[in-house]
């Protein structure tokens, strides 16, 4: 397990199952998952379809609450939270990357990151402040006014990355954020990440793919719904073995 100078972690799965009834048959998404995530870190969780981490994702978001186990956001007991509650934790606590960008496409750009900041109770003043500098920091300020089908896919993330941003919150989700760009603006976006984690934003990846955890500090590994791995990334044999097959493709081109 990573180890941290925090004594909270900011993220806390405790034996966390999430089971489903599927007929006469029992599926279990989540089998027993707990782990950590503190301030600072970078962490991808890692799975291929049906390993339970866009379950863990869900949870981890307050858009599902698990089976049985107790998840703690900022100490807080999400499952005891009324949905309201969920709401207002999620929207004050996370920020959220989508793979599809989910920007409302009658909206400019900077109305899209400012729309988070509405549930926040800031005036227009302060809203139009907040979502600039983070505009600003994604580097894309002086397309505040276009509309998001006037934008490059890597240009859209960047809006989609800033309306997390624009909140300040404690952990940024990121769900498959490159799952719809090629791979040259895949890496600008995930270099973009790094930065962003450097700087001191605590950062959890969801992610199928291996070349992409491998640039996460540390990689949790589900399948059929339980840790196989959690650790620094290079120590994953599977993420291993893809850096340095990719290594050796590049040395031949």
């Amino acid at each position: 397990m990573a180890e941290s100078t925090k004594n909270k972690p900011l993220v806390e799965f405790q034996d966390i199952y999430k089971i489903y009834a599927m007929g006469d048959a029992e599926v279990r998404a989540l089998d027993g998952v707990s782990f950590s995530v503190y301030d600072g870190e970078f962490v991808a969780i890692i799975g291929q379809s049906g390993s339970g981490k866009s379950t863990c994702m869900n949870i981890i978001g307050c858009l599902d609450v698990p089976t049985t186990g107790t998840y703690l956001l900022k100490g807080t007991d999400v499952s005891k939270l009324t949905d309201d509650e969920q709401a207002e934790i999620r929207n004050k606590t996370l920020g959220f990357i989508f793979q599809q960008y989910n920007l409302l496409p009658k909206l400019d750009v900077l109305e899209n990151v400012e729309l988070p900041l509405l549930y926040k109770g800031l005036d227009d003043k302060e809203q139009k402040e907040r979502a600039m500098a983070a505009l600003r920091r994604v580097g894309i300020e002086d397309k505040w006014h276009h509309k998001p089908s006037q934008l490059s896919g890597g240009q859209q993330q960047r809006a989609s990355i800033a309306r997390a941003l624009a909140g300040s919150p404690s952990v940024i989700l990121a769900d498959e954020p490159t799952g719809a760009l090629d791979s040259k603006t895949s890496n600008e976006v995930l270099e973009f990440l790094i930065e962003l984690n450097e700087q001191g934003n605590t950062i959890i990846l969801i992610t199928h793919d291996n070349s992409i955890a491998a640039r996460a500090k540390r990689v949790i590994r589900l399948q059929d719904g339980k840790i196989v791995y959690d650790g620094d990334a290079m120590g994953d044999e599977i993420i291993k073995s893809t850096v340095l097959l990719k290594r050796k493709e590049e040395a031949k081109g």
